[in-house]
């Protein structure tokens, strides 16, 4: 199992703030009381410059736990921790050790889809690269996946915050009481099946990137349509996944090779 397939796994068990149904509502929820004030004192003289990894362990250990106290009432009832919770224990713990959490990178794909009730929705998945640094600059790079459906434009928005929240809480290992991740069964609406023709457009923009590209092979091979010809950029046929496969590894070439130098004027004296 690859990097990437680990840290979309880990997203799932802890995402109780989405109805765990296909069907897409409006978050509503009760919170009897505010967050709690949790004031965590910055040392005298400021945080101990000690190695990433020990003023991590610092902040795991001022972060105990965090229990599911707040209850979904719309839909599916269930009750959930949310990023608000994360952030409101970890940002003090990470202020008086010194820690900073960083997202260095984000690799986002997109689909649309439909639930059962065959209501338009965008899913959205993330690959968020993290980097902690502690109070030296030294830091630890680290990857948290996100996944959200949404019918408007902020899939990528909830996407992200489900990635930090999952960050936090994993690479925190802060316990909560929960039932186990399989107890609980998910059954989407199917999706219509998109042509190999309406992606030719989006394989040629520039603006794809090579994650998306993956993404669009992998939907490709899903519902075999790898042989299926398409006219490519100079008018001629091809089979879609070769024209994949070719745009990707032109695009990674071009990425490799160096900028040619403005000052440069090439064989003349």
């Amino acid at each position: 199992m690859s990097l990437a397939d680990k840290a979309a796994a880990m997203a799932r068990p802890d995402e109780g703030d989405q109805p765990p149904t296909d069907d897409v509502r409006p978050a509503a929820s009760v919170r009897p009381e505010p967050l709690p004030d949790i004031n965590i004192p910055v040392p005298e003289g400021g945080p101990a410059k000690v190695p990433v990894q020990v003023a991590w362990a610092n902040v795991m250990g001022e972060v105990r736990g965090v229990v599911k106290d707040h209850d979904m009432t719309e839909g599916p009832r269930f009750k959930y921790r949310g990023v608000d919770d994360a952030l409101n224990v970890f940002g003090p713990a990470c202020r008086a050790h010194g820690v900073l959490v960083l997202p260095y990178r984000v690799d986002a794909s997109y689909r649309d889809t439909k639930t059962s009730r065959d209501k338009p929705t965008r899913e959205c998945t993330v690959l968020v690269t993290y980097r902690i640094y502690g109070p030296e600059g030294d830091y630890l790079e680290v990857q948290a996946a996100g996944e959200s459906l949404d019918t408007g434009d902020k899939g990528t928005a909830k996407a992200q915050a489900v990635a930090l929240r999952t960050l936090l809480y994993h690479a925190g290992l802060v316990p909560t009481r929960d039932p186990d991740p399989d107890a609980a069964h998910v059954e989407r609406g199917e999706a219509p099946v998109r042509r190999a023709g309406d992606y030719v457009e989006e394989i040629h923009d520039p603006r794809t990137s090579i994650p998306r590209l993956k993404q669009i092979k992998y939907e490709i091979q899903q519902s075999r349509q790898s042989e299926v010809l398409v006219t490519n950029e100079v008018g001629d046929d091809e089979p879609i996944m070769r024209m994949i496969n070719r745009v990707g590894n032109e695009r990674l070439a071009a990425a490799s090779s160096p900028s040619p130098d403005p000052t440069s004027h090439g064989d003349r004296p």
